[in-house]
């Protein structure tokens, strides 16, 4: 993989009314025409997505949304879109016309962002429109606000350098595994190669394990489950294994013991959201009833087969664990229910393709309506009977 996944991107919403710049100013920040730019309302109409490197930040995903406030005839469905797009933001600009100031507008977003805990910059667009004495004016009323016009290139100059100084602020994404494994470890990452394995690449989590591993200084050993018995037999003092959610059980046989064990979608669980509230959820699997219903999440769409984790392995480990008639609901990509509490249970994937602020949104919906969440690897270790020992790592 040559770029950083977007996941791993520090997400930069960039929000306000029909016409009030957005466009605009995202091609001024980038300065590339990404975004399309009319004066007609609703010109933008999905969410357009812009990898950059921020320097000196780093990687940052810029996401210009349609407009707030939206009265064109798909303004309702465009807004949903918008504030979908909240949920996946680490830091959000907020755009309005500083001809068209609506202090109204702005405190019923301002509490959007707090709902979701998104710091916010205010960017009063336009300004080379406004006379000295009106700046004054809507500085006064918005003192914290950055005025802005993407005709002065040394306002977009210091904006640039606002918005910098203000993610410096925002913490990067926790470790997966270099806080776990000390300098000059070792591990052995197992992977099995089966139909739903890529033909001659690793997948997302696989990459970024070995990623950090390679940015740690601990050495790490990548094998299939056939060849896991030859290789503790080759490395001494392994701290640690960790294989994909489908082999544990195999995996835990092979190893006997000899090495602590953990899986890639526990890893992520950690990483992604709070790993306690993950844990508590898996409880639900002993509590589940004949007409309970699960939903299946999955953050990235694929083709299906026999073999595919969330719609065919785990609903049938659900079943015989619990041994009861349950039923199940399957949603991929972006999609995912505005109100879970027909759900007994929802599971999650691994999250490797979504960032830490939607993720644990999506914990915090579910757990606000009382329903557990847990995700693909702790429900297979506990199904399994070595849930305990694939957690032992984190103690």
């Amino acid at each position: 993989m040559i770029n950083t996944p977007n996941s791993n991107r520090l997400h930069i919403g960039i929000f306000g009314k029909t016409n009030s710049g957005k466009s605009s100013i995202l091609n001024a920040i980038l300065e590339q025409e990404i975004s399309i730019v009319s004066d007609i309302e609703g010109t933008t109409t999905d969410s357009v997505k812009k990898a950059m490197e921020f320097l000196p930040f780093g990687p940052v995903l810029f996401i210009d949304t349609a407009g707030l406030e939206d009265n064109t005839p798909l303004g309702t469905l465009r807004m949903k879109k918008t504030l979908e797009e909240l949920k996946n933001t680490n830091f959000a600009l907020l755009i309005m016309d500083c001809q068209k100031v609506d202090l109204d507008f702005y405190k019923k977003q301002e509490m959007q962002f707090k709902k979701y805990n998104i710091p916010f910059l205010l960017i009063l667009n336009k300004a080379d429109l406004l006379t000295e004495k009106e700046r004054e004016k809507v500085k006064n009323i918005f003192p914290k606000s950055v005025l802005t016009s993407v005709k002065d290139r040394n306002s977009i100059l210091k904006l640039k350098e606002t918005i910098l100084n203000e993610i410096e602020k925002e913490q990067e994404e926790p470790k997966l595994l270099g806080d776990l494994v000390s300098y000059n470890g070792k591990v052995i990452m197992v992977v099995p190669i089966d139909s739903e394995a890529p033909k001659g690449r690793l997948i997302l989590p696989q990459v970024q394990l070995l990623r950090e591993c390679l940015d740690n200084g601990i050495k790490s050993y990548v094998v299939r489950d056939t060849e896991l018995e030859s290789a503790l037999e080759d490395i001494k003092d392994i701290d640690l294994v960790i294989t994909d959610s489908q082999a544990f059980k195999s995996v835990d046989k092979i190893l006997n013991n000899r090495a602590r064990l953990t899986s890639f979608s526990i890893l992520f669980a950690r990483q992604k959201g709070e790993l306690k509230d993950l844990v508590q959820g898996v409880k639900k699997l002993k509590k589940l009833k004949d007409g309970d219903k699960i939903l299946i999440a999955e953050t990235c769409t694929h083709n299906t087969s026999h073999e595919d984790i969330g719609r065919v392995k785990i609903p049938k480990l659900v079943k015989k664990y619990c041994g009861k008639e349950i039923e199940f609901d399957f949603m991929g990509g972006k999609d995912f229910p505005e109100n879970l509490s027909k759900y007994a249970l929802v599971i999650h994937c691994g999250a490797c393709m979504i960032n830490k602020k939607l993720m644990q949104n999506r914990i915090d919906e579910s757990l606000s309506l009382d329903v557990p969440i847990t995700n693909y690897g702790l429900v297979i270790a506990e199904v399994t009977g070595i849930l305990d020992k694939s957690l032992e790592i984190f103690k």
